[in-house]
């Protein structure tokens, strides 16, 4: 357990200090007092992170099991940067300094300072943010269920329907487009094209990393050595490196997508963002061991509908975002469980097909 969650740990306790002395040292409330408060908002918000992103983590897991060990650590060391530094600190302050016509230096000062300002200026563009997450995500949902080369089902009268409807070409985005359309029926004229806009590029760069993963050389096939073969068996040299860069670009952007709700709902509990940062950031490297967990563990194979769950709950997280963009506001805690609930009802289900499964071996 230390190998998969020890970093994890550490790195906790780390941030868990950084929160506190914050706390205690900065604000015109600085004390013993707002150390407590600052330390229980932070971890609030890696709970919340973790929450929100487990399914991630599976769908993460997925992809990640035909990984060899070097695209593995790199997921583990500069995907850490990316998603801790880049989209959980650095994304949202170039939101407000594109939009809002200002300097980064300036929008640092401004977070740091006037935080609920900051916050403010972030909020206002939560269409836009709903509506690239939530059209990317529903595109993860829609292009697991329609394909008509899966064979395991967990909810047999609606996954054998979609997947028969895997040949109608380009449904997913059909489907997508429709969402973004009712979506910007439903917003103030003045967000209408931003918004869709938005919708569309999410649209696009989900079809992107499919494409660049394709040209690239696709998932890589496994003989029983792990090394990489052709559909014929024959060997394919730099095959998973190849492959190892469309799917690292693919988790990138899913991570993203993941955690734009995040840091909007984070700033419902609080609007600084140092603390914000810290606690997301314990939740972000959580879903990294987890992610790598499941994998070594083969998870995936014990629990053949953990990956079904998953994808609802995504599916779950993108109408959510999708609603929360014309105004609907859903509280963070239900968005969490939502995502918890789905999986949970994976494992019994899985638990429960072993089960039926070893009955009949019998």
């Amino acid at each position: 357990m230390w190998k998969h969650f020890g970093f994890s740990i550490v790195f906790t306790i780390v941030c868990l200090g950084l929160s506190a002395y914050w706390g205690y040292t900065h604000g015109p409330d600085a004390g013993l007092k707002t150390m407590l408060t600052m330390l229980t908002i932070t971890a609030i918000l890696a709970v919340m992170e973790v929450s929100l992103s487990f399914d991630n983590a599976v769908v993460n897991a997925s992809v990640l099991r035909h990984w060899d060990h070097f695209w593995k650590m790199l997921f583990l060391t500069v995907g850490i940067l990316v998603a801790v530094f880049g989209m959980r600190l650095i994304f949202p302050i170039v939101i407000v300094a594109v939009t809002a016509d200002m300097g980064m230096m300036e929008v640092v000062n401004l977070a740091l300072n006037d935080p609920k300002e900051y916050s403010a200026r972030l909020m206002n563009h939560h269409p836009e943010i709903a509506a690239f997450g939530g059209a990317f995500l529903l595109m993860v949902f829609l292009n697991f269920f329609l394909d008509d080369g899966k064979d395991t089902h967990w909810f047999k009268w609606i996954e054998r329907r979609l997947a028969n409807l895997a040949s109608v070409p380009a449904l997913s985005v059909f489907v997508a487009l429709v969402a973004l359309l009712v979506m910007a029926a439903n917003v103030d004229e003045a967000k209408r094209l931003v918004m869709t806009m938005a919708g569309i590029w999410g649209i696009v760069i989900y079809i992107g990393v499919q494409v660049l993963s394709h040209l690239l050389g696709g998932e890589p096939e496994l003989d029983d050595d792990g090394n990489t073969v052709d559909k014929a068996g024959n060997p394919v040299p730099g095959g998973v490196v190849k492959a190892g860069i469309g799917g690292f670009l693919y988790l990138e952007v899913l991570d993203a997508s993941f955690s734009f709700d995040g840091v909007i709902g984070a700033f419902a509990i609080t609007s600084d963002v140092v603390i914000i940062m810290l606690g997301l950031a314990i939740g972000a490297i959580f879903v990294r061991s987890i992610t790598i967990y499941l994998v070594e563990k083969g998870t995936l194979d014990a629990y053949v509908y953990l990956e079904h769950g998953a994808h609802y709950a995504i599916g779950a997280l993108a109408f959510i975002m999708i609603a929360s963009g014309t105004g609907l506001h859903v509280p963070e805690v239900v968005t969490g469980l939502i995502g918890v609930a789905f999986i949970v009802w994976a494992i019994i289900a899985s638990i429960q097909y072993r089960k039926r499964q070893a009955k009949l071996d019998s």
